[in-house]
């Protein structure tokens, strides 16, 4: 089996993304792979940071007969086990990862507790939200005085049209 080092295509329109992978030469550019030895971002704006290579699995590849595509060559060059770039190639991965880190949050501010309300001020309003299914709105209570008012103007009112109903059938007859 021939077996290549190239760049298998990630990301989305515009965004490209890159594994460097080991892959039959038979396989189409997206296809089933060996094994995966790295990335390259192109994105990242240090040069030096694009590319992570696993130098120790790209010399194995290489001692059995892969062989590298042109670009993944240059990468190799630079950034494998002994490249020319590899010092400058730590330092701009250490400094990306500094700027990774977030700084840690402020710790939460203490709740203040609200001043609890007299029993008086409670029961004068009635409470906002939804009411559970079946529950019964809460009634209010009335004085005494007007629940006697609105009885005896109740039954005033019943007997005025009783009398209107006995009246109007005598003169009917």
């Amino acid at each position: 089996m021939a077996v290549r080092i190239r760049m298998k295509k990630f990301g989305r329109k515009h965004r490209p993304y890159y594994r460097i992978c080991a892959m039959d030469i038979r396989r189409p550019r997206d296809g089933r792979v060996l094994e995966e030895l790295g990335t390259y971002d192109p994105l990242v704006p240090d040069t030096d940071a694009r590319a992570v290579l696993n130098g120790e699995r790209i010399a194995y590849w290489i001692s059995v007969g892969a062989q590298p595509s042109d670009k993944v060559q240059v990468l190799i060059k630079k950034y494998g086990a002994g490249g020319t770039h590899v010092a400058t190639q730590q330092a701009a991965l250490d400094r990306l990862a500094q700027s990774r880190r977030r700084p840690e949050p402020p710790p939460p501010m203490p709740k203040a507790q609200k001043p609890a309300k007299p029993a008086s001020e409670e029961g004068d309003r009635p409470a906002k939200g939804r009411r559970k299914p079946g529950a019964e709105r809460p009634k209010e209570a009335a004085p005494a005085a007007e629940v006697a008012a609105t009885a005896d103007a109740a039954a005033a009112a019943d007997e005025a049209a009783t009398a209107a109903e006995a009246a109007s059938t005598e003169e009917k007859s």
